[in-house]
């Protein structure tokens, strides 16, 4: 087929995808096909527009490092990110709700005892973090693996200031008891703009958007026989609340900080966990 033009282009490109053997292959590139040509259609851009979108991504790959991922930073700026979450974690029952996993999420975290300060060189208001793992039965869940990590009181996680694991602050991993309950201590996390000097803030601005997530505390929860979540707790009352750059705010991870009874000074956050039941692949 020959002559192309914008009524049977679309076409003759599925066409062309006939050959694929690969089931899901075939069924995604069909589908980036149909919605990326209707795309063009609906909005019919100029040539030069064109051109600066291939830049825009061209800039995108280009911001790529070890310690940043400027793609992924778009997906979340979309909406893409949570999209994809929600699409993934449809657990049925009271299990918690989950969330973007971010860009700062260190695998090498210290796993310290119950009750450990893991807030080392960072200052800021001291923060005390209690919470349980259980089933969606109720019953706990003992010996639960919880990594949690946050910003300083600037904003600022640790591997934006420093590198290396020694320099590793704020974050860490540690076990519920036999009651599937959890605590540890730290500093109040404080709301931060997203990395916004590549081409993701760029966008921001050219839309008309800011670049802050709120004010939350980070949690990654796993046990054998449990799915394991991925998920934030927010600092009720943050500004940002209602227009996390992120779209990752959910009603139910909202928490309120108390104030712990003998440290009037130490606030006091308390959260909950369920984790869902392993489901079969």
């Amino acid at each position: 087929m020959r002559n192309f033009n914008e009524d049977n282009i679309t076409q003759a490109v599925l066409d062309r995808l006939g050959a694929c053997t690969n089931e899901r292959t075939r069924a995604i590139s069909e589908a980036l096909v149909r919605h990326l040509h209707a795309f063009v259609m609906e909005i019919e851009p100029t040539e030069a527009e064109w051109a600066q979108a291939i830049a825009f991504l061209t800039d995108t790959g280009q911001m790529c490092s070890d310690t940043r991922q400027e793609f992924i930073l778009l997906s979340d700026t979309l909406g893409v990110s949570m999209l994809v979450d929600a699409i993934n974690h449809r657990f049925a029952g009271r299990a918690t709700e989950t969330t973007v996993l971010g860009p700062f999420y260190v695998e090498e975290a210290r796993e310290v005892p119950l009750g450990a300060d893991i807030s080392h060189v960072a200052d800021g208001p001291p923060l005390l973090v209690r919470g349980t793992v259980r089933d969606p039965r109720g019953e706990p869940v003992a010996g639960a693996l919880v990594e949690t990590w946050h910003a300083d009181d600037e904003g600022f996680y640790d591997v934006q200031r420093s590198t290396g694991r020694a320099a590793l602050d704020m974050r860490a991993r540690v076990r519920t008891n036999e009651n599937g309950c959890f605590w540890f201590r730290s500093i109040v996390p404080a709301a931060y703009p997203i990395p916004n000097d590549g081409p993701v803030g760029k966008m921001l601005d050219a839309q008309g958007r800011h670049p802050y997530r709120p004010a939350h505390v980070h949690f990654k929860l796993s046990a054998p026989g449990f799915e394991t979540i991925v998920t934030h707790v927010f600092l009720d009352g943050d500004q940002y609340l209602d227009s996390d750059v992120v779209f990752g705010v959910k009603d139910a991870l909202i928490q309120r900080l108390g104030s712990v009874e003998d440290e009037p000074d130490t606030a006091l956050l308390v959260y909950d966990f369920v984790l869902p039941d392993h489901r079969p692949s």
